[in-house]
């Protein structure tokens, strides 16, 4: 590619997480720096598959105008969806039925009759799944990380963990004096997934009293007798942080529901939890949801600066000629490693990490030991 010729396009795909914008920012500068044109492709790929529904044909030229007050703004200018996979689309048929068609084909044509030469993808680990296919099929791809989730492989930090644990640490800190007010066990759910980063972080920092995770297995009864012990010991009232993919020991996820095209969606499993305690303890318990409150609101400080870092240093990356990479974070470098390895396996908590083992120090319950 030439300077001259280089016009990239760059979508967000997945759920939303605060730092995206500060991607699009630093994307959009780096490359109107070096003299190349920059185009934001709408709501992930709909903007190419549906772009009778955008009035701008769902392609807009970015530039520095554009995006000099977004990177402190949380969610994304361009749109998002996790509905939006070109290789399955949910597609409604003349008898009106729901049928997964792959459109990959017709997302390529529309990429090549806009003259574009690269795409920047930012997203998890379904996003980059996407965009490694479409980069086998001829398309210059370059991946951003995005999850709350803090679960890609090859990259220390994604954007948006920090703020989301921020968020939630916030959370549990106001929910302690309500709980001891009312004497009362509180549950709080969080987001996650499948990994329990997120709730083993927001748990540790707010001092919870258990923390259940998926990648530890949990017994409500070892739960409930930890928190029974400490109420004998003089502490009234327990805080407990549940993962949303936190399952008990011999049992799966608690799946709120499933929809065509997407994964399913989790969610329900501290209502089960807090009604299982309160029967054991005798504690009135209650259930606090936090759910998409984390994924809202403005950046931290951190989720900024690697926004911006990571926008910039995708363009770096198509300056250098490179295809098919990830830009990571590992301190004090930015990496580029390549998708395929990126998304090969989840990043999960490892049973054994110093964070797990100081919250036992701590007298914090994971539900496997009281």
């Amino acid at each position: 590619m030439t300077n001259a010729a280089t016009r990239v396009a760059i979508n967000t795909g997945g759920g939303d997480a605060p730092g995206l914008n500060a991607v699009i920012h630093g994307a959009v500068y780096a490359a109107r720096g070096l003299g190349w044109q920059i185009f934001g492709i709408r709501d992930g790929y709909d903007g190419f598959l549906e772009p009778q529904n955008y009035p701008d044909g769902g392609l807009i030229e970015l530039r520095r105008s554009t995006v000099r007050e977004i990177s402190h703004l949380g969610g994304t200018i361009l749109g998002t969806t996790n509905r939006g996979n070109p290789f399955c689309r949910p597609t409604r048929q003349p008898d009106g039925t729901i049928k997964e068609v792959d459109r990959s084909d017709e997302l390529i044509e529309h990429f090549r009759r806009n003259r574009l030469d690269a795409l920047i993808a930012v997203g998890g680990d379904g996003s980059l799944s996407i965009a490694h296919k479409l980069q086998k099929k001829g398309v210059c791809v370059i991946g951003v990380p995005k999850t709350i989730d803090n679960d890609l492989e090859s990259t220390i930090l994604t954007f948006g963990f920090n703020t989301a644990v921020s968020f939630a640490t916030e959370c549990i800190d106001r929910l302690h004096s309500t709980a001891l007010s009312h004497q009362r066990v509180i549950v709080v759910e969080v987001m996650g997934r499948n990994a329990g980063w997120i709730a083993l972080h927001s748990g540790l920092a707010a001092r919870a009293d258990a923390i259940l995770i998926p990648e530890i297995p949990y017994e409500i009864e070892k739960v409930a007798a930890h928190l029974r012990r400490k109420h004998r010991e003089g502490k009234p009232y327990s805080i407990v942080v549940v993962a949303e993919g936190a399952k008990p020991v011999g049992g799966d996820v608690t799946v709120r529901s499933h929809e065509v095209g997407r994964a399913d969606r989790l969610g329900g499993i501290g209502e089960t939890v807090a009604a299982q305690l309160q029967e054991l303890t005798g504690k009135e318990s209650r259930c606090v949801v936090l759910g998409h409150l984390l994924r809202g609101g403005s950046p931290t400080a951190i989720d900024r600066i690697l926004g911006l870092t990571f926008g910039a240093a995708a363009i770096d990356a198509l300056l250098k000629g490179m295809d098919g990479v990830m830009v990571a974070l590992n301190p004090p470098r930015i990496d580029f490693v390549p998708i395929q390895d990126a998304i090969a396996k989840l990043k999960l908590v490892p049973v054994h990490s110093e964070f797990v083992l100081v919250s036992r120090a701590l007298d914090i319950s994971f539900g496997d030991a009281d």
